[in-house]
């Protein structure tokens, strides 16, 4: 059966992403949890130890606190309270920090350092995993054993105000609450405010004993203009205020003889250099933990703060309130909460939190019983068995005293031995799954790569023996046996995986895709064997390659080799900043040996004829003498021409490397120098506003001139009058000015700037698609389609200005420029054929994704622009923003490989067919590299902090490629049933 290229292409890829999604299935562990069905109970709480007849106590330790208050403020990174900056940005927190009874800590969050799986850590106790980031924006209700749920069963009466991921997560547990939406990160006031007014009401009552409050304010500052926003301080004025009228509400309504309060000051996160937060970068995990109790000493000067783990407040809170320890919890309690405590219920706090993770110890590790940790346990439970028995026939010496604190250290040191057991153990892998995905992933790239001979011909079909496989025998024999592996697997397996829950259909459907697919594969092969060594190379019996191909080859071979170390991993940005340089020094070369190495009689403007529409500078040959018809004229006419056409053509190469290298300056990235200062934190400084907004309306005007030579006049209108309205939102926030724009607070937040944008990019979309579909059913005019897809890609250029930050308005210029010169003197004039075109914009896509910001950290993921012209959290709009906004780059540069190549009217049709296939290859390659990768690496901690953001970008990518040549085949189908 023959399939044109670009469709095979489109084909692959979509089956691909469903290979890809059946690996991250498996890939995401599901986290330790414990076998036991119930959640724990206060009557399973063990025994104190004992090695005699004694009357040691089988009830629970009495709880230390009588009321508790959980102050949760997102993002409140550790130096804002501990840093040379506390006493002026939070002066009462920090005064209690050094001069009253309290107790600080820099708590360390795992990564994901997202809301949501933070929230589950400091409740469970447990550590979520990165599949947590994708439920973080629906979650569902927590069913595992948690600090909340311990409560309510114990009849706790608790009151909620802040977040609604709480309410979404606890439903029915709080018995009075009110949640504010987290995601509209625009709002910074109300959202704080709306928790604020509940708080001197409920102070007042004395009908609750677990108050929480988050506050997600400074999250929304971070996410809109950094930690080092002129708004970051007032806020944390704001807390600090929140905290003193908290501590002296709880102070004067302390009753002599009750049990002491307890205040707690912690956030769920930090916040990176740049606002965000996501990663597992030391301004994103460390947190600060401050705990204010009359239980505490008070101290006489400000102390190092010390070091925990943020899963460890949950065991300290539960055993504090007289609770069980949720069965999940990998925590351990702090032990400078129980210091004035007694010995005895010291030892049996620590005791109980032993238990509780020893128990959980068995259920994740076959051999628990040759963990240090555990026979540490073992041998400090003996120890404490000793010291009862001796206190228990009333020894009150020094002896003794000295025994328990030996008791004491030998359970501290068994608590922290088996939590870092358990918190290797971040999750079972389905390995079924992840090798089932990577084997599909794998035979569509071979099928791939045997296809590419005949895709890159010039019929741009390829031949897929579909109906001899599905008719051989040995398809029906290789179902036959994968589906008896599939039982065999799903029937003995001690842990259930993901791929044996699904539906039998769906299971035999995938069983006979891959049988057929290793039938076409062997099929393919053996054709290819039997036609020799001429058909492999292709036509002609050999492919010349060029000094450019082999760097592009070599490039893009070099750049899948390099994911397999984490440091390239997390500078990818390097790699892509050094091929662009070699590009464009290669691609110098070719311009030199073309204008001034071979003979003159070759030409040097020669392939533009017929497309001056494409033209961004006019050359001199394009104008007429005037008054003249003589052929010296005419001859020195062309030959400026041809002479200004050859200068331009030389310093497209060196212009491109420069302004990459400009561009590369706006944004640092990466893990390494992402908190180094860079021209946009320079631009964003409130001292350079007025170059700031020069430099977004310079941007801005060239972005149209750029833009709308392509597009019909009632594009042009609407794309003038979008930007403007872009330069307005900009200004209407603030990040830019106008000239007569007054000082002052802003009567509007840009929404309706924002939306009088969207009716233009609206207009121009609808427009574009109106003659791209006129061309494709009702007339047969070229030059109509490719109006239509320029003003596609004008509409989706106008979106993107929107959503870009005003400092990276300089990087979709820049790219506009780049795009233009190489398209008019570049790939036209050297006559490049579409996969040298093809691979030249993936690259530049790759490193415009990093020149805007991004990386392969979840962290520099911009939420705030999925709230661009909305007033409330609305899901499908915010994901589709942000997500656009995160791969402009990308899609920009695949948007005009389709335009470009689209126009090419006199070069060869199957130009399209071409270059779909070159991106599809070029995104299976180092995606198939990746996952064999990490397959291998799967042990290994340090992927959740690097290779797992990596992994998600990699199937957005192919996601995004596989739209693209969707898109391709739509426009080459419609072309070839035009010719036809």
């Amino acid at each position: 059966m023959k399939v044109r290229s670009s469709v095979f292409a489109s084909f692959i890829l979509i089956f691909e992403v469903f290979g890809i999604a059946l690996f991250l299935r498996g890939f995401f562990p599901v986290p330790v949890k414990s076998s036991l069905p119930s959640k724990s109970k206060l009557s399973d709480m063990p025994t104190e130890p004992s090695t005699g007849v004694s009357h040691n106590s089988s009830e629970p330790p009495q709880p230390i606190f009588n009321k508790v208050v959980i102050m949760l403020v997102d993002a409140l990174r550790e130096d804002f309270v501990f840093g040379p900056n506390g006493p002026t940005h939070m002066p009462y927190t920090r005064q209690l920090v050094e001069r009253a009874s309290t107790h600080s800590f820099i708590a360390k969050a795992r990564a994901p350092t997202v809301t949501m799986p933070r929230i589950k850590a400091i409740t469970t106790g447990s550590i979520p995993g990165f599949i947590d980031v994708i439920m973080n924006l629906n979650s569902p209700a927590l069913l595992e054993d948690n600090l909340i749920w311990q409560a309510k069963t114990a009849g706790k009466r608790m009151v909620f105000y802040g977040d609604d991921t709480w309410v979404r997560l606890f439903p029915k547990h709080f018995m009075e609450y009110d949640g504010t939406t987290s995601f509209f990160v625009s709002d910074y006031t109300e959202v704080d405010n709306n928790v604020t007014r509940h708080l001197d009401s409920t102070l007042k009552r004395d009908d609750w004993d677990i108050l929480i409050l988050h506050y997600l304010g400074l999250d929304h500052i971070g996410h809109i203009s950094g930690p080092h926003s002129s708004l970051v301080p007032p806020k944390l004025l704001e807390m600090d205020d929140v905290l003193k009228r908290i501590h002296g509400s709880l102070i004067l309504k302390e009753a002599e003889g009750s049990l002491p309060y307890l205040l707690v000051l912690c956030g769920d996160h930090g916040m990176s250099e740049t606002g965000s937060h996501g990663g597992s970068s030391e301004a994103e995990v460390n947190t600060p933990l401050v705990l204010i109790s009359p239980a505490f000493k008070r101290k006489v000067g400000m102390e190092k703060p010390g070091t925990v783990e943020q899963v460890d407040l949950s065991p300290t809170l539960a055993l504090g309130l007289g609770l069980p320890i949720p069965q999940n919890s990998v925590g351990r309690v702090i032990p400078a909460v129980l210091e004035e405590t007694s010995l005895r219920d010291q030892l049996r706090f620590l005791h109980l939190n032993g238990h509780q993770l020893s128990c959980l110890l068995k259920d994740s590790i076959p051999a628990y019983e040759k963990d240090a940790g555990f026979e540490q346990f073992r041998v400090a439970e003996k120890s404490h068995g000793n010291w009862m028995k001796l206190y228990m026939e009333g020894n009150t010496s020094e002896v003794l005293t000295n025994m328990g604190k030996k008791v004491l250290k030998q359970y501290m040191e068994a608590l922290a031995a088996m939590s870092a057991a358990l918190s290797k153990q971040l999750g079972k892998y389905d390995m079924y799954s992840m090798t089932a995905g990577m084997v599909f992933v794998f035979q569509l790239l071979l099928v791939l790569l045997l296809a590419m001979p005949e895709a890159l011909s010039g019929a741009a079909e390829v031949d897929v023996p579909v109906l001899s496989a599905l008719l051989s025998l040995p398809f029906y024999l290789l179902c036959l046996l994968l589906a008896s592996a599939h039982v065999l697997v799903c029937t003995s397996a001690e842990s259930s995986c993901y791929f044996c829950s699904l539906s039998w259909g769906l299971v035999f459907a995938a069983v006979a895709f891959s049988s057929a697919l290793f039938c076409i594969l062997v099929s393919m092969a053996t054709r290819r064997l039997s036609q020799g060594p001429k058909m492999i190379l292709g036509k002609g019996g050999e492919w010349s390659l060029s000094e450019l191909d082999v760097v592009l080859l070599v490039g893009s071979a070099g750049h899948t080799v390099s994911l397999a170390a984490s440091s390239f991993v997390e500078e990818e940005h390097q790699t892509w900043y050094f091929l662009l340089s070699t590009l464009c020094l290669a691609v110098f070369q070719d311009v030199c040996r073309k204008y001034f190495r071979e003979e003159r009689g070759g030409g040097g403007g020669g392939g533009g004829s017929g497309d001056d529409e494409d033209h961004l500078l006019p050359t001199k040959g394009c104008h007429p003498s005037r008054g003249s018809s003589s052929s010296d004229h005419s001859h020195t006419a062309l030959r400026a021409g041809i002479f200004s056409e050859r200068w331009l053509a030389l310093a497209t190469p060196p212009f491109t490397l420069t302004c990459c290298r400009i561009l590369r300056s706006l944004n640092q990235t990466g893990v390494q120098w992402a908190h180094v200062p860079d021209m946009g934190h320079w631009l964003n400084s409130s001292e350079h506003g007025v170059v700031l907004s020069l430099v977004a309306a310079f941007s801005l005007v060239l972005i149209y001139f750029l833009v709308q030579r392509r597009c019909s006049w009632v594009s042009k209108v609407a794309l003038a009058l979008g930007l403007l309205g872009v330069y307005s939102y900009r200004a209407a926030v603030g990040n830019v000015s106008f000239p007569w724009q007054h000082a002052g607070p802003s009567t509007s937040k840009g929404t309706v700037e924002a939306r009088f944008v969207y009716i233009f990019v609206l207009g121009i979309l609808f427009t574009g698609s109106k003659d791209l579909l006129r061309s494709q059913i009702l007339t047969v005019d070229a030059r109509l389609k490719s109006r239509g897809l320029w003003e596609i890609y004008s509409g989706l250029v106008l979106l993107v200005s929107l959503l870009f930050r005003a400092h990276n308005l300089p990087v979709l210029c820049g790219g506009l420029l780049i795009q233009s010169l190489m398209a008019q003197f570049i790939w036209k004039k050297l006559h490049y054929d579409a996969a040298q075109i093809t691979i030249m914009h993936y690259w530049f896509g790759q490193a415009f994704f990093f020149f805007q910001g991004n990386s392969n950290n979840i962290a520099t993921v911009d939420i705030s622009v999925g709230f661009v012209g909305l007033e409330s959290y609305v899901e499908a709009p915010a994901i589709f923003l942000t997500a656009l906004s995160t791969y402009a780059g990308p899609l920009l540069w695949a948007c005009h490989l389709v335009c470009y190549l689209s126009s090419e009217r006199h070069r060869s049709p199957v130009m399209m067919a071409h270059g779909c296939y070159c991106l599809a290859l070029l995104r299976s390659v180092p995606v198939a590299a990746y996952i064999l990768l990490i397959t291998a690496l799967r042990y290994h901690l340090f992927i959740w902090s690097v290779f797992s953001p990596k992994l998600l970008y990699e199937a957005m990518h192919i996601l995004l490629t596989a739209g693209v040549c969707l898109f391709f085949s739509t426009v080459e189908q419609g072309h070839s049933s035009g010719k036809s």
